[in-house]
């Protein structure tokens, strides 16, 4: 049997989920606010009495991602609007708690532990959300949703709602993804051009391309990377470079290991392929080290770079383009699909319908405040000046589709679409697929058709993680364990010398396996077999 696709039906993406908005009619701008005061709440009954006495504090979680130059993350055009609009309407002071976002899993277990998390805290780490509901440290949302939630619960839909369930009770609510490419991989068109050089089509095709950058270096650059590399976890990944040496395999056996992928055949293959490019400096000669990406974005955007794999519309931020424009005017990186598989396609990952995963701590005090925040957050118009802001000042109106003004200030959008903000959807949400690639498109001025090209490519031949419908206790018990040890192993296969990457390999999988990961195949096929027998 061949393994079952997963393929994902396109609604739009996260550009950059990095990419995203919300829309309750097919014009834009009729769902805009007028002003950030004119906004109010579409589940609070008009004529319900405002709470009274001295305001309550709904804390949230707001990621912090080290952005310079960003505004003060409690008092901005965002928050403002949603003191003003919320806060007043329910005598409430919406405070937002900073996590930093590269530590967003070990963050949230250390204020879980002191009893300090957010009244709304989030992960994207499903993992987690099904740990805390084992140990009783969240809520269960069911009788929240359904008092005070219908908007809420109306906007994200049973499908999506339904990932956020542990053994049948809501216990986390997942954001709506939109955005559903992941990765992507790009490459320097003008060195292409230069050397007289197609666009590499095969994985042999961009090996010899690699190699003619490491040697004819077309940039004329201080220390050329054919192929830029950071850390396992970060952007500037591997792209679907070992899903192109995995072979064929039954479903139950694919979806068993695909967590990690190390019981996947070909993947050592794939690995030692990834040894060889770093022995034969065709890979970031650091890579290792670069645990923030922070040096690879500097190569990138010093014009070093011919070749990375990131978030699909990651070289069309505006942290990335706009010092490149600045530093190398004639770089122009654009969207490849070059691994093919064993079945001739390009097989890649896609995003699930679900996102970020908002749960609401048992320490909290404010759950009913939380749910009803939610809530109004959903309406079309609260999303739509959230994700765009005003008319003229955060955003033009061009063709019917919204474009946001990159700002500094406070008015800045540390997150593509101020996702952090809109924790309620993961992508934009424009009532309409088309107007959505074409809003995701919009937010890299001059760049919108590589911008809706990469989309497409990274929306073919598609898989998605499988959904399990029981959580899986030896992945709650083992995960972290054994996602440290996966970066650690990945980074060391790479960069160790070819004549030890046998030995190493085979050594470090089977330390992995002890350690839980067989385990967590196992109960990954018994839920699978389950699943299927209950079809």
């Amino acid at each position: 049997m061949k393994i079952k696709k997963m393929l994902v039906v396109l609604s739009a993406l996260t550009l950059l989920t990095s990419s995203l908005a919300a829309c309750g009619s097919n014009n834009a701008k009729e769902s805009q606010p007028t002003s950030s005061s004119t906004s109010t709440s579409t589940s609070t009954p008009a004529k319900e009495e405002k709470p009274s006495g001295p305001p309550v504090t709904l804390t949230v979680e707001i990621f912090d991602r080290g952005i310079q130059g960003q505004p003060d993350m409690n008092n901005n055009t965002w928050t403002r609007y949603i003191n003003d609009n919320f806060g007043k309407q329910n005598n409430a002071i919406v405070k937002f708690v900073p996590v930093p976002r590269s530590q967003e899993v070990d963050k949230l277990n250390v204020l879980m532990a002191a009893g300090e998390a957010p009244d709304i805290s989030f992960t994207y780490d499903v993992n987690t959300v099904h740990r805390y509901a084992k140990m009783n440290g969240i809520m269960q949302l069911d009788d929240l949703l359904a008092e005070h939630g219908k908007d809420l619960k109306n906007f994200l839909g049973e499908k999506v709602l339904s990932y956020g369930k542990y053994n049948g009770k809501q216990m986390a609510i997942p954001a709506k993804r939109t955005s559903l490419a992941w990765n992507g991989m790009f490459i320097r068109k003008d060195w292409l051009d230069k050397l007289g050089l197609p666009l590499p089509t095969t994985r042999d095709e961009l090996y010899n391309t690699l190699v003619a950058f490491r040697d004819k270096n077309p940039g004329g650059v201080d220390g050329v990377i054919p192929w830029g590399l950071a850390t396992t976890g970060m952007n500037y990944n591997t792209g679907n470079l070992p899903e192109s040496f995995w072979e064929e395999q039954p479903e139950k056996e694919f979806v068993a290991a695909e967590s990690w992928g190390w019981q996947k055949p070909g993947n050592k293959e794939a690995l030692k392929f990834l040894n060889k490019l770093y022995n034969e400096k065709l890979i970031s000669p650091d890579f290792a080290l670069d645990k923030t990406a922070q040096q690879v974005d500097a190569d990138v955007t010093n014009g070093k770079v011919g070749f990375f794999s990131a978030n699909w519309d990651y070289p069309l931020r505006q942290k990335i383009s706009e010092p490149l424009k600045a530093n190398v005017p004639e770089a122009n990186y654009v969207p490849i699909d070059t691994f093919t598989n064993y079945e001739g396609k390009y097989k890649k990952i896609a995003y699930n319908e679900n996102g970020i995963n908002v749960i609401i701590p048992k320490s909290s005090k404010n759950a009913e405040l939380a749910i009803k925040y939610l809530d109004w957050m959903s309406s079309p118009e609260v999303l739509y000046f959230l994700q765009y802001g005003e008319e003229g000042v955060n955003h033009n109106v061009v063709n019917g589709i919204p474009q946001v003004i990159n700002q500094t200030g406070d008015n800045m959008q540390t997150s593509y679409m101020n996702l952090d903000y809109t924790l309620v959807v993961n992508g934009v949400s424009l009532g309409d697929p088309v107007k959505n690639i074409k809003a995701l498109a919009a937010s890299a001025p001059g760049l919108e058709e590589v911008a809706e090209q990469s989309y497409k490519i990274n929306t073919t031949d598609t898989y998605t993680l499988y959904y399990f419908d029981t959580p899986n206790e030896s992945k709650i018990k083992f995960g972290k364990t054994l996602e440290d040890m996966n970066k650690q192993m990945t980074d060391k296969l790479i960069s160790c010398k070819p004549s030890e990457f046998d030995n190493l390999y085979d050594k470090m999988v089977t330390e992995f396996m002890a350690a839980g990961g067989k385990a967590v195949m196992d109960e990954n096929v018994k839920i699978y077999e389950a699943m299927q027998a209950n079809k």
